[in-house]
């Protein structure tokens, strides 16, 4: 039974749901590293996953770090060297893994995401918030950086100004301000948050599976890779899509104007 992860399945729709709420659904100190890789794994490997909705369970989304932790690292007896190996088969397989998942992934922010809280909702493709969701990319007022890939997530999704002004003032913003920078896309009713991520994850379930994943993966490799070198990509991908049954059904579904029928 797993200690901090809740997976459940809805149809093509999984749900991650962080459930240690008394410590506000922290990512370290805990197994929450290596069941959310477990979690993704399995989501990869199943065919019939199309979308996946990662939330908290209330009153927050993720504190992020375990502060108290913190102390032990501050020991003079543990080196730099042994912290930075600790980070590394840490905290850092975690962006790595759900930022190249290639099912999408929607963050039901439902409350406040904290420090590396904030950069697990940025490592998602979408951000839905609850009006009780707040933000903040908080390291720097514990005197850290963000060693979980914040620095680089960041700025592609608000621009450099704004990453800049969250990550040096550390202050709080709400979900309205996060609306407002592009942070997440829509804000919502706290009792109703849920229902808008599954209505999303539905409209997104029932295209393609194959094509949605190449898709996805395109969208990363454009993050970091030159137009030509996608564009050879993207060839590729699409002699892939073409031959795919379910390119055969999308088209003959079209023309004989039905819906489609993707089974797995």
């Amino acid at each position: 039974m797993s200690d901090f992860l809740s997976y459940t399945q809805q149809g093509h729709v999984v749900t991650l749901t962080m459930n240690q709420p008394e410590t506000r659904n922290p990512l370290t100190g805990n197994t929450a590293v290596d069941e959310f890789v477990a979690a993704i794994a399995r989501i990869e490997a199943d065919p019939g996953v199309r979308a996946v909705i990662l939330t908290g369970a209330d009153p927050a989304f993720s504190a992020g770090g375990d502060i108290r932790a913190m102390r032990r690292q501050a020991d003079p007896s543990v080196g730099p060297a042994h912290i930075r190996e600790e980070y590394r088969a840490g905290i850092q397989r975690l962006p790595l893994a759900l930022f190249n998942l290639e099912v999408p992934v929607i963050a039901a922010v439902n409350g406040p995401a904290m420090g590396a809280g904030l950069d697990l909702a940025c490592m998602c493709d979408l951000r839905i918030a609850s009006e009780k969701a707040k933000f903040a990319e908080s390291f720097v007022k514990l005197g850290i950086i963000p060693g979980d890939g914040g620095a680089w997530l960041l700025p592609r999704l608000l621009g450099m100004a704004r990453a800049a002004e969250l990550a040096f003032t550390a202050e709080v913003i709400d979900a309205q301000r996060a609306l407002e920078w592009g942070l997440v896309s829509r804000v919502v009713p706290h009792d109703e948050l849920m229902d808008a991520a599954r209505a999303l994850a539905e409209r997104i379930a029932v295209h393609p599976p194959q094509a949605m994943r190449m898709t996805k993966r395109l969208m990363r490799e454009a993050l970091h890779t030159r137009l030509d070198t996608l564009l050879e990509l993207s060839a590729a991908y699409q002699a892939l899509a073409h031959k795919t049954p379910e390119h055969a059904e999308a088209v003959a579904a079209f023309l004989e104007k039905r819906a489609p029928r993707f089974d797995q």
